[in-house]
């Protein structure tokens, strides 16, 4: 195609920082509105009722998920100077943190309004904001599978989301762990907490388009039409076993983060049930995210360094089966603090996983499709695992309180009294110490088995996996070889179009 010499596939350190960066925003924003916080604010501090709340959750994924394969479709047709997904991301932004800003403030004024006006208000926000959320999030998510092929060269993109995934989800963590105290406390400083960060986030976005860029010669390709894409993607069989893998991450994320606020006040209070049961009062929850964070920097150097001699299959094997243990300790012995630290532990070797290794699976599956059919489809394959794995975030986050309450016995009219250490003033907030055994012990059966269940799942899914070996490993570098050439060429072409240009201008 060319006669230049192919150059070795590199990633500049500081297309993968913004691009981090760009990805831990729109990660940190979503989980707030998309997770624990929007729904607990609506819940438990308005009034929601959890059955219409439930409702909304339905409707809101399936919404969520007929939106991203058209996304996926247009956005893989989109012809600009900028690319197929930057366009998408740098335009979309601004409004993103607009809508993000608007959705939390109407509720400084929905004291004592009506249940049909709550559920208006939650549903429109959701839908609104997910409409801006989901090209943006798409496009960033497919970024480094546009910007290289090898492992090798992504490694640094996926190692850099790990270091700004610590905000992404850590911050969330924190916050939900605390969300009955900051809620009801700061009612009405929550919500402009919320739009502040929307907007700053955004901007953070904004700016790292301007520090990454997109093969050129992608967006001139011919793509098949939106059913005969769809069909060669559902005729992908490693695609398939990689949905296993990527519902069951998408719901464990979820439901380990609506099990936080529970746990802090049930179990974390010092009560005689806590310590009867070995936990350590007030220490319990720190030290919780202590093992998860070691076990997520165990999960980064065992994978970082095993990738290459072991293979991403094998990675993903080890991760599965450390993580589903975990969670099946936890569900039946997590009351007992020592074990719930350990399925902290395996959790944090599972979040690391999650971060590090499935994008790269997935990268491997997109490959896979353009080494059958020539053609690069990120945005159809990314669209397609959202309509698949994006109503496991809304299950999960809706039927953790659903099964508690309604399985367990948990009451949130059960309440107490407290003095606002800020303004003094005494208010009611949900006594999560003095429910029930039977729903402090259901807890945890309810955090943590269906998501033990869905790894055991996901690991025999791997085990059937077959992009793997020395064979898939030549196909990798013969289409990463194939990809330099067709850019040089293009680029060859741009440049003899400006000098044909140039020339009739003179």
């Amino acid at each position: 195609m060319s006669d230049l010499p192919l150059r070795e596939e590199k990633v500049k350190t500081s297309s993968a920082v913004w691009l981090g960066a760009a990805n831990a925003g729109t990660g940190l924003l979503c989980a707030f509105a998309e997770g624990a916080a929007f729904q607990y604010l609506f819940v438990n501090k308005l009034g929601l009722d959890v059955k219409l709340n439930m409702i909304i959750w339905i409707i809101f994924g399936i919404w969520n998920a007929i939106n991203d394969p058209i996304y996926g479709f247009l956005a893989d047709r989109t012809k600009s100077k900028l690319g197929r997904r930057i366009p998408w991301i740098r335009y979309g932004a601004p409004i993103m943190a607009v809508i993000y800003a608007l959705m939390w403030l109407p509720s400084l004024q929905s004291g004592g309004v009506g249940q049909a006006w709550l559920f208006v208000q939650e549903l429109l926000g959701l839908f609104l904001y997910d409409i801006l959320y989901t090209a943006i999030a798409s496009a960033i998510y497919v970024m480094p599978y546009e910007m290289a092929v090898t492992n090798k060269a992504r490694n640094k993109i996926f190692l850099f989301n790990i270091v700004f995934s610590l905000v992404n989800f850590g911050a969330p963590m924190i916050l939900n762990s605390q969300l009955d105290k900051l809620i009801e406390y700061h009612a009405d400083i929550f919500p402009l907490i919320m739009a502040a960060m929307g907007l700053i986030c955004g901007a953070i976005v904004f700016v790292s388009t301007f520090f990454y860029k997109e093969n050129g010669y992608t967006k001139d390709e011919e793509q098949p039409k939106f059913w005969e894409g769809l069909k060669l993607c559902l005729k992908n069989k490693s695609f398939l076993l990689f949905e296993v893998i990527s519902w069951t991450v998408l719901f464990a994320q979820n439901g380990l983060m609506v099990g936080l606020t529970y746990v802090s006040g049930m179990w974390a209070d010092g009560s005689a049930a806590a310590a009867a049961n070995g936990w350590i009062g007030g220490l319990s929850i720190p030290v919780l995210y202590g093992a998860l964070a070691v076990g997520v920097v165990i999960g980064i150097l065992l994978f970082n360094f095993t990738r290459e001699k072991w293979g991403l299959r094998t990675d993903m094997l080890i991760m599965t089966a450390v993580m589903g243990v975990g969670c099946l300790l936890g569900a039946f012995l997590g009351q007992y603090f020592y074990v719930c630290v350990v399925t902290f532990l395996c959790c944090g070797v599972g979040l690391a996983g999650g971060l590090y290794l499935v994008p790269m699976v997935n990268g491997d599956v997109m490959d896979k499709d353009e080494a059958d059919n020539g053609v690069r489809r990120e945005g159809v394959y990314a669209g397609i695992n959202s309509l698949i794995t994006k109503p496991a975030g809304s299950i999960a986050t809706a039927l953790f309180p659903l099964m508690l309450t309604g399985l367990y016995g948990f009451n949130e009219a059960i309440k107490k009294t407290e003095i606002d250490s800020i303004t003094g003033n005494e208010v009611q907030v949900v006594d999560y110490a003095n429910q029930a055994m039977s729903a402090k012990n259901g807890l945890f059966l309810c955090w943590f088995l269906i998501t033990g269940i869905l790894l055991v799942l996901s690991f025999v899914a791997m085990w059937f996996y077959p992009l793997h070996g020395k064979e898939w490993d030549e196909k990798k570098k013969a289409l990463a070889k194939e990809h330099a050439e067709k850019e040089q060429a293009y680029e060859q072409e741009m440049l003899a179009k400006i000098e044909a240009e140039n020339a009739k201008n003179n």
